[in-house]
């Protein structure tokens, strides 16, 4: 790559969201995905669960958005929960066009699963391993295709916009981003006709996480230091059922085995769901982890139990065989003994504010995925309509950027080199490992399942130390990954306390014990925060 290279479409991130929109976009524009690991790598690649479809002959898209809407606690945007359902079944044929094929039983129809919040049978699946099978697809359709360039071990830094650039003649645009290369840690800037924020989530600012250790929320901060709205990040969803084992690092046990009959307990072996929703263990995502998280604080006891027991073990063996598999390497026996389970910070349901379309209001400048916040989620997300969004969603940012490209010329702005002034190299990385550390753990103790002011203030006066040392170590040393990372997980951070301590109720993935009850007359409507955006240094 050269300081001159210029694509018509720049999209950040492999996941299913960055994939279905180059796929979409390329048989009319070049596109180059820049991924900071392996293309592989990504959330997407980690859902096990499903894709939500009202494909079913007992479903309709008005029952999928009802379900949507009921999981969402009131805050959802029923116009794109609309667009969504009622597109979803065309996504679906156009992934199996793809390549993809979902599981069917003998008579080739359908295997549909069930999950938390739905009240009928409409997840898709590749037995446990359909975000897997999803990325193996559309990462080798996109291989093959000769207007995809597909980059890994590239990390993108910052945003290239007119406003930070310090042109002030125009309306403020997208001009691409600087990204650096992670082999040498030289950074170049990239010239983009149209830049598409398609990241992921920021599960890594949280010390227990079902994601993997890129999930810093890079697309949300860099669309946030760059001017674009954020909305509803104190939404963060905790998956309730991530495996708790000494020997095991954080591995989700995906929702679709309650969906199959699996039954939550307490060590002595009581049921307790019921007490809290009418679906027991089908009740939405948010209702179930505050449930154990509740138990577990009760009883003191360090876990609580998915038990499979009582279902068929061939069947547990042949529809979630990387779950079996990943226990019994542990000696873990899920036929015959309970899975010990707690929640972990699993999705971001706030992110980057955009249309229907994932245009943020910059020009030239989109988001898709979970770095979105498309208004599909509301308070809480219902189970599989994530990779349903990424492939809806990612259509229309597609097709939409395309307009965007061909009504406009490639931005001809000089952009100038990335700038270090006197930074010198880092000196101490047990800095940057500390402030991580410091991060992730008062987030987790102040910001989890259940918050209140006092926690939160508390989070929030420390965070402003510890951004302050990570501003200072900026702009001192010579960049690295785990700087502009940890630079992403601070900002992220911020937004999720800000958002936190603006929001005056309870309601879905959010629970603050001083204001316990949901209260609609004030509080139905997104939580956004925006900043001006400042120059680079020079």
């Amino acid at each position: 790559m050269t300081q001159a290279e210029s694509t018509d479409l720049l999209i950040i991130g492999s996941g299913i969201a960055g994939l279905t929109v180059a796929l979409e976009a390329a048989d009319h524009a070049d596109v180059l995905i820049l991924t900071k690991a392996d293309p592989w790598d990504s959330a997407s690649n980690r859902a096990q669960g499903g894709v939500a479809a009202a494909v079913g002959p007992d479903d309709s898209p008005e029952r999928h958005l009802q379900d949507t809407m009921d999981a969402g606690a009131g805050l959802c945007h029923q116009d794109a929960v609309d667009v969504c359902v009622r597109e979803g079944p065309e996504a679906i044929r156009w992934v199996e066009s793809q390549g993809v094929s979902f599981c069917r039983d003998k008579d080739g129809i359908r295997d549909l699963g069930r999950e938390g919040g739905h009240r009928r049978r409409r997840i898709l699946h590749v037995k446990d391993m359909t975000g897997k099978e999803l990325v193996r697809v559309l990462l080798e359709q996109a291989r093959a295709h000769p207007r995809i360039t597909i980059r890994s071990g590239w990390m993108a830094v910052d945003l290239i916009t007119r406003v930070r650039l310090g042109l002030k003649d125009h309306q403020d645009r997208c001009l691409g981003a600087y990204a650096m290369d992670m082999a040498t840690g030289s950074i170049l800037p990239i010239r983009a006709g149209v830049t598409v924020l398609a990241t992921g989530g920021a599960g890594k600012v949280y010390l227990y996480t079902t994601n993997s250790d890129i999930a810093t929320g890079d697309g949300v901060a860099m669309a946030w230091r760059a001017g674009a709205t954020i909305a509803n990040m104190e939404f963060y969803q905790f998956h309730p059922t991530c495996l708790h084992h000494a020997a095991s690092p954080p591995f989700l046990i995906s929702e679709a085995v309650r969906g199959e009959g699996g039954q939550l307990i307490l060590k002595g072996g009581e049921r307790f769901m019921h007490r809290y929703h009418e679906m027991a263990e089908l009740a939405p995502r948010d209702v179930v982890a505050r449930a154990i998280d509740g138990e577990l604080k009760r009883t003191g006891d360090p876990c609580a139990y998915l038990d499979v027991t009582h279902l068929d073990g061939g069947f547990l063996e042949s529809r979630f065989p990387s779950i079996f598999e990943h226990c019994q390497s542990l000696g873990l026996d899920i036929r015959t003994e309970p899975v010990p389970v707690v929640p972990a910070a699993h999705y971001l349901c706030g992110g980057v504010q955009t249309d229907h379309n994932g245009w943020t209001g910059m020009n030239g400048l989109y988001a898709a995925g979970e770095t979105a916040c498309t208004g599909l989620h509301g308070a809480n997300r219902l189970a599989s309509n994530s990779l349903l969004e990424g492939l809806v969603f990612g259509r229309r940012t597609a097709q939409d950027a395309l307009k965007y490209i061909q009504a406009r010329a490639l931005p001809d702005h000089a952009l100038p080199p990335w700038h270090t002034g006197f930074a010198t190299d880092p000196e101490e990385a047990v800095v940057v490992s500390q402030n991580w550390h410091e991060i992730r753990r008062f987030m987790w103790n102040y910001l989890g399942i259940v918050r209140s002011d006092m926690r939160i203030h508390r989070a929030l006066r420390r965070l402003m130390i510890v951004r302050e040392e990570i501003r200072a170590d900026y702009w001192s040393f010579i960049l690295t990954p785990a700087l502009i990372e940890l630079r992403n997980l601070a900002d992220i951070a911020y937004l999720v306390l800000e958002m936190a301590s603006m929001r005056k109720e309870s309601r879905g993935l959010h629970y603050n014990v001083d204001y316990p009850d949901r209260n609609d007359e004030h509080w139905q409507h997104d939580t956004v925060l925006r900043r001006k955006p400042k120059p680079y240094r020079k």
